[in-house]
Protein backbone atom coordinates (compact mmCIF):
# COMPACT_ATOMS: atom_id res chain seq x y z
CA UNK A 1 0.00 0.00 0.00
CA UNK A 2 1.40 3.62 -1.05
CA UNK A 3 0.95 6.42 0.88
CA UNK A 4 0.93 10.28 0.25
CA UNK A 5 0.47 13.17 2.35
CA UNK A 6 -0.28 16.31 0.49
CA UNK A 7 -0.38 20.16 2.39
CA UNK A 8 -1.99 23.33 1.27
CA UNK A 9 0.87 25.47 1.24
CA UNK A 10 -0.78 28.79 0.15
CA UNK A 11 -0.92 30.78 -2.86
CA UNK A 12 -3.63 27.79 -4.05
CA UNK A 13 -0.67 25.31 -3.99
CA UNK A 14 -0.30 21.65 -2.78
CA UNK A 15 2.87 19.73 -2.19
CA UNK A 16 2.13 16.00 -2.29
CA UNK A 17 4.84 14.11 -0.44
CA UNK A 18 5.13 10.28 -1.46
CA UNK A 19 6.07 8.49 1.70
CA UNK A 20 8.08 5.50 0.16
CA UNK A 21 10.48 7.55 -1.44
CA UNK A 22 10.35 11.01 -0.41
CA UNK A 23 9.47 12.12 -3.61
CA UNK A 24 7.43 15.39 -4.25
CA UNK A 25 5.08 17.00 -6.54
CA UNK A 26 3.64 20.83 -6.36
CA UNK A 27 0.69 21.50 -8.06
CA UNK A 28 -0.51 25.02 -8.69
CA UNK A 29 -4.46 26.29 -9.65
CA UNK A 30 -4.65 26.56 -13.40
CA UNK A 31 -4.75 30.28 -15.11
CA UNK A 32 -8.18 29.58 -16.17
CA UNK A 33 -9.51 28.69 -12.52
CA UNK A 34 -7.52 31.66 -10.32
CA UNK A 35 -4.33 30.54 -10.73
CA UNK A 36 -1.06 30.93 -12.05
CA UNK A 37 -0.85 27.71 -13.84
CA UNK A 38 3.73 27.72 -12.57
CA UNK A 39 3.12 23.93 -12.17
CA UNK A 40 1.13 21.14 -13.30
CA UNK A 41 -2.88 21.71 -12.24
CA UNK A 42 -4.52 18.42 -10.36
CA UNK A 43 -6.38 17.94 -13.13
CA UNK A 44 -3.50 17.66 -15.38
CA UNK A 45 -1.81 15.05 -12.74
CA UNK A 46 -5.16 13.50 -13.64
CA UNK A 47 -4.63 13.02 -17.37
CA UNK A 48 -0.41 12.20 -17.00
CA UNK A 49 -1.55 9.87 -14.65
CA UNK A 50 -3.48 8.24 -17.15
CA UNK A 51 -0.52 8.23 -20.14
CA UNK A 52 2.29 7.06 -17.42
CA UNK A 53 -0.17 3.80 -16.50
CA UNK A 54 -0.64 3.30 -20.24
CA UNK A 55 3.16 3.34 -20.89
CA UNK A 56 3.83 1.20 -18.04
CA UNK A 57 1.24 -1.31 -18.86
CA UNK A 58 2.98 -1.10 -22.00
CA UNK A 59 6.25 -1.19 -21.34
CA UNK A 60 5.92 -4.27 -18.80
CA UNK A 61 4.70 -6.17 -22.22
CA UNK A 62 7.52 -4.78 -24.03
CA UNK A 63 10.15 -6.07 -21.35
CA UNK A 64 8.79 -9.38 -21.71
CA UNK A 65 8.19 -9.57 -25.53
CA UNK A 66 11.55 -8.25 -25.47
CA UNK A 67 10.25 -4.93 -27.87
CA UNK A 68 12.48 -1.50 -27.34
CA UNK A 69 9.50 0.89 -26.74
CA UNK A 70 12.07 3.51 -25.57
CA UNK A 71 11.21 7.37 -27.31
CA UNK A 72 7.47 6.07 -27.25
CA UNK A 73 5.67 8.71 -25.79
CA UNK A 74 1.84 9.95 -25.70
CA UNK A 75 0.42 13.60 -26.30
CA UNK A 76 -2.54 14.45 -24.52
CA UNK A 77 -5.22 17.12 -24.13
CA UNK A 78 -7.35 17.99 -21.38
CA UNK A 79 -10.77 19.42 -22.05
CA UNK A 80 -12.60 20.96 -18.96
CA UNK A 81 -16.52 21.50 -18.72
CA UNK A 82 -18.02 23.94 -16.09
CA UNK A 83 -21.20 23.15 -13.80
CA UNK A 84 -19.42 21.08 -12.81
CA UNK A 85 -16.47 21.50 -13.41
CA UNK A 86 -14.64 18.63 -14.22
CA UNK A 87 -12.51 16.77 -17.20
CA UNK A 88 -15.17 16.47 -19.93
CA UNK A 89 -12.08 14.84 -22.53
CA UNK A 90 -9.24 13.16 -22.37
CA UNK A 91 -7.81 12.78 -26.15
CA UNK A 92 -4.31 10.68 -26.06
CA UNK A 93 -2.16 10.20 -29.37
CA UNK A 94 -0.02 7.31 -28.60
CA UNK A 95 3.47 7.49 -30.47
CA UNK A 96 5.09 4.47 -30.60
CA UNK A 97 9.13 4.28 -32.41
CA UNK A 98 8.45 3.49 -35.49
CA UNK A 99 10.52 0.20 -35.65
CA UNK A 100 7.71 -1.78 -33.80
CA UNK A 101 6.30 -3.80 -36.14
CA UNK A 102 2.61 -4.67 -36.51
CA UNK A 103 2.29 -7.80 -34.43
CA UNK A 104 3.92 -6.10 -31.55
CA UNK A 105 2.00 -2.74 -31.96
CA UNK A 106 -1.21 -4.97 -31.95
CA UNK A 107 0.28 -6.58 -28.27
CA UNK A 108 0.80 -3.66 -26.75
CA UNK A 109 -2.31 -2.21 -27.91
CA UNK A 110 -3.91 -4.90 -26.45
CA UNK A 111 -1.79 -4.52 -23.33
CA UNK A 112 -2.27 -0.55 -22.89
CA UNK A 113 -6.51 -1.86 -22.02
CA UNK A 114 -5.05 -3.02 -18.84
CA UNK A 115 -4.19 0.63 -17.41
CA UNK A 116 -5.27 0.70 -13.82
CA UNK A 117 -5.71 4.44 -14.26
CA UNK A 118 -8.03 4.24 -17.45
CA UNK A 119 -10.13 1.63 -15.82
CA UNK A 120 -10.60 4.01 -12.62
CA UNK A 121 -11.39 6.94 -14.30
CA UNK A 122 -15.11 7.86 -14.04
CA UNK A 123 -17.00 6.57 -17.25
CA UNK A 124 -18.20 9.96 -18.00
CA UNK A 125 -14.97 11.48 -19.06
CA UNK A 126 -14.92 11.28 -22.84
CA UNK A 127 -11.27 9.21 -23.32
CA UNK A 128 -10.00 8.59 -26.76
CA UNK A 129 -7.06 6.82 -27.34
CA UNK A 130 -5.16 6.88 -30.89
CA UNK A 131 -1.99 4.76 -31.69
CA UNK A 132 0.06 6.46 -34.06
Amino acid sequence: MNQIKVEYIGDLRTESLHLDSSDRIITDAPKDNQGLGRKFSPTDLVASALGSCLLTIMGIVAERNKINMIGSYIEIKKIMSENPRRISDLILNIKLKENISDKYKAILKRASAHCPVHNSLNKNINIKIDFK
